[in-house]
């Protein structure tokens, strides 16, 4: 982040390391958003009246200026070595659904046309880096991108939805059917992407389905 020379290549000086916001308890026992008060069996208002087809969602940091940039030079300018130190934030915020069972790791794809312009995968990176750390298993084609959709960023709460709906399709339903998922990403806003994603897993018969982002977009 700041450049100064330290030990290792998978950490921050002690200065950038107080700037990080993580997400600690109290949170939602089912979405992990952060909460004023409450124990370990709280849930949010928006938890206790709507469903989700995701069973768990957690996210490592709080998304402001500062997790923002780590990220989007890690997504957009080519920091690849910044993949071991958020796999390790994704690791450690994702002990939650860890300790449920986890059979697969699966990343949130890209639309062919925007893999081969950005040239990566952000999140089949830390995908991998996860599964190092973790000893689980990483999918990387049984879910797919079908359709070409507006970035997200670009898009209002409504619109989220409706710009990836029916986006994913799942390859290889056999290799998914009776499956504890996990969905990687790097940053949760609505969860309008991880939903859907969601939905065409479980469609395919996967058990269930759980969220695991770097950052997750807070309200004030």
């Amino acid at each position: 982040m700041c450049g100064k020379v330290i030990s290792s290549d998978d950490s921050l000086c002690p200065e950038c390391f107080e700037e990080v916001n993580f997400i600690t308890k109290p949170y939602c026992k089912r979405c992990g958003v952060p909460l004023v008060s409450g124990g370990d069996e709280t849930y949010c208002v928006t938890c206790l009246n709507k469903t989700s087809p995701l069973r768990l969602c957690r996210a490592a940091v709080k998304y402001d200026e500062f997790s923002k940039k780590l990220i989007l030079d890690f997504k957009f300018l080519d920091h690849i070595e910044n993949k071991k130190l958020l796999a390790r934030w994704l690791y450690m915020a994702g002990q939650d659904i860890f300790k449920e069972g986890v059979d697969l790791l699966i990343p949130v794809p890209l639309y062919y046309t925007r893999l081969i312009k950005r040239k990566y995968n952000q999140s089949a990176i830390l995908t991998a880096e996860l599964a190092k750390l973790s000893g689980t298993e990483a999918c990387y084609k049984s879910l797919k991108k079908v359709k070409h959709t507006l970035p997200q960023v670009e898009c209002d709460g409504r619109r989220r939805k409706l710009n990836v709906k029916n986006a994913f399709d799942v390859l290889h339903c056999d290799k998914i059917k009776g499956k504890r998922i996990v969905l990687i990403d790097d940053v949760y806003t609505t969860g309008s992407t991880l939903k859907e994603c969601a939905k065409a897993l479980k469609k395919a018969g996967a058990k269930s389905v759980d969220a695991l982002t770097v950052a997750r977009v807070c309200k004030k």
